[in-house]
């Protein structure tokens, strides 16, 4: 005898609405994909695009869940596979790609520390997502524990898509995107505090001289130079966790010694 259905008794999401998180983590998975291929194939400014549309992906496909009460386990453990692909392999490959050749021109233990340091970003990246699997039920949602391995990924990819602008960036260039890769992936591992841009509300009223003076010369400066204006975004968001840290630590009152 099937159940009586009152006014009061929800309604369960149809069948479609399930799969709908499900297509936009699948969108992050394949942007990945694009963008690892892309890279092989040496077209880097391409390559470093296909990171930030994953990283639109990955920010639509839990949103679109809550939104639409169909969060579930299995999306969590694709959205964490997916992740690694878009977050993890592909900047590695991508730097890879565009650095290793060039800097292996300069003698053979530079081309070692171009490879170690693009493994080491991937191992950084999967250890994050695995950190942040097993400590977000818990933790405070407010903030992440650690660089978010996507923003990590848009700050090396925005880097390399500066700088393939120009064929040869000299050995000072490469080792500037080596240096910049090995920082965010150390900033994954890191126990600094980033607050959450999951959590902004976006019903949320903002101030009209907000949107007149911050949002819009942002979007317009993003529009005329995108690589420049989104890697320094992405820079400045992964340096806001070690800088807090240092302000915290130089305003914290200072035990009084004993004589």
């Amino acid at each position: 005898m099937m159940p009586a259905v009152t006014p009061d008794t929800p309604t369960p999401p149809s069948r479609g609405v399930y799969l709908l998180p499900q297509l936009l983590t699948t969108g992050c998975l394949f942007s990945g994909f694009y963008s690892i291929v892309a890279a092989i194939d040496r077209n880097f400014a391409l390559a470093g695009l296909a990171v930030f549309i994953a990283g639109a992906f990955d920010g639509l496909d839990g949103r679109v869940a809550r939104w639409t009460r169909t969060e579930s386990s299995f999306g969590k453990e694709y959205d964490s596979l997916a992740d690694m692909v878009a977050f993890g392999v592909a900047p590695a490959v991508l730097v890879y790609q565009w650095g290793v050749a060039r800097i292996g021109e300069y003698g053979g233990e530079w081309r070692q520390f171009g490879w170690v340091v693009a493994f080491f970003y991937a191992a950084c990246a999967a250890l994050r997502l695995a950190r942040f699997n097993t400590v977000s039920a818990s933790g405070d949602k407010r903030y992440f524990q650690g660089l978010p391995s996507p923003s990590a990924a848009a700050t090396v990819a925005a880097f390399v898509w500066f700088f393939a602008k120009w064929r040869e960036p000299g050995l000072p260039g490469l080792i500037l995107a080596f240096a910049v890769t090995g920082y965010a992936a150390a900033l994954m591992v890191s126990s600094f505090s980033y607050l959450s841009l999951k959590q902004v509300d976006v019903n949320a009223r903002v101030k009209f001289s907000y949107i007149i003076f911050v949002i819009v010369p942002m979007l317009f400066l993003i529009s005329v130079d995108p690589p420049t204006m989104l890697f320094a975004m992405f820079i400045s968001y992964a340096t806001y966790g070690p800088v807090q840290w240092l302000v915290r630590k130089l305003r914290r009152p200072r035990a009084p010694s004993t004589v």
